[in-house]
């Protein structure tokens, strides 16, 4: 097997390609301090052999794994967990606390995940999912502190894209690893050097305040890069802070439009997504048709379509009591 694509940052950063639908699509990264090592985010079972590829490449054996730390317990960054701990016999898995039942006995999460997927498709998309012995999970709340050898990792509850997410500020390179609390930002789309990123609002969780003031928090960091699992390294942070701020509230004022539709909220929904974003991407710079956009950004459309619908429903409901 060839090496999967990965990307060497200095600081001892690397991100490694999840293999997840497709190349660029969902970044692991990995942390070297003086021989030990940390992942932030697993992707799936998929993942795992050329993950551990690369750590062969770099002279770091398993047993230097020191934590598994997942940013949040959605499947593509969560996926992976069991699996890897099963080949990283020292390592810690660590995970918000309103995420770590879910790992130690993971199978609500698996059976919500079927019922919207299907058996079949679980299984291709995410293999095989495991519980985590409890004695090797690490509940990380608000401000938890982990020490990768000397190097301080500080661990932040940022809700907004899920109630169980926390965002990782690593001292050492004055950076954000931000899971999908900054958003989704593809290589593909870079022009002249400068990132398009755009916020997700993945089922089920999405709440508008709460990832507002999770930005504000990373921001006050005055961060120089941050790292996101899709798909990997971002700077102009100030500059798309401000983009995601205006997208949130943008991708809300769709729903609440939605909100009026008596047909098919979703499709409306869909539509108005691939408009703004098109809009958006040709002030950006980016020459590429609609087509060729709404291709590379189908997924995340239908996600944030669905993440929406689910927040809209949950207002509605709450209006109503």
């Amino acid at each position: 097997m060839n090496l999967p694509h990965f990307i060497d940052y200095g600081f001892g950063i690397s991100a490694i390609d999840a293999q997840y639908h497709r190349p660029g699509r969902a970044a692991i990264h990995l942390i070297a301090e003086n021989g030990v090592a940390a992942l932030v985010d697993t992707g799936t079972q998929f993942s795992v052999p050329g993950v551990m590829q690369v750590l062969k490449s770099k002279q770091i054996a398993p047993e230097a794994v020191a934590y598994v730390l997942l940013t949040h317990i959605h499947l593509d960054h969560a996926g992976g967990a069991s699996a890897f701990m099963e080949q990283l016999p020292n390592a810690k898995l660590v995970v918000h606390p309103r995420g770590a039942k879910y790992m130690v006995n993971p199978t609500k999460l698996i059976a919500g995940v079927k019922a919207v997927y299907g058996e079949a498709e679980f299984k291709r998309l995410y293999g095989e999912i495991h519980p985590i012995d409890e004695q090797r999970v690490i509940e990380a709340p608000d401000e938890t502190r982990i020490d990768l050898n000397g190097r301080t990792l500080l661990l932040l509850d940022t809700p907004g894209h899920a109630r169980h997410h926390y965002c990782i500020f690593d001292e050492r390179s004055q950076s954000f690893f931000t899971g999908d609390t900054f958003g989704v930002s593809y290589r593909e789309l870079d022009v002249n050097g400068l990132e398009f990123v755009f916020p997700t609002t993945t089922p089920v969780q999405f709440d508008p305040a709460a990832a507002h003031a999770s930005l504000h928090r990373i921001m006050s960091y005055h961060p120089q890069h941050a790292f996101l699992t899709h798909y990997s390294r971002i700077g102009h942070l100030p500059h798309h802070a401000a983009q995601m701020h205006d997208l949130i509230d943008a991708f809300v004022g769709i729903a609440n439009e939605a909100a009026k539709e008596t047909a098919d909220r979703h499709a409306y929904i869909v539509r108005a997504m691939k408009s703004l974003l098109c809009e958006r991407l040709a002030a950006h710079g980016c020459t590429w048709r609609p087509e060729a956009i709404h291709e590379l950004l189908r997924i995340d459309i239908e996600l944030n379509a669905m993440g929406l619908e689910t927040w809209l429903n949950q207002s509605e409901q709450s209006n109503k009591t």
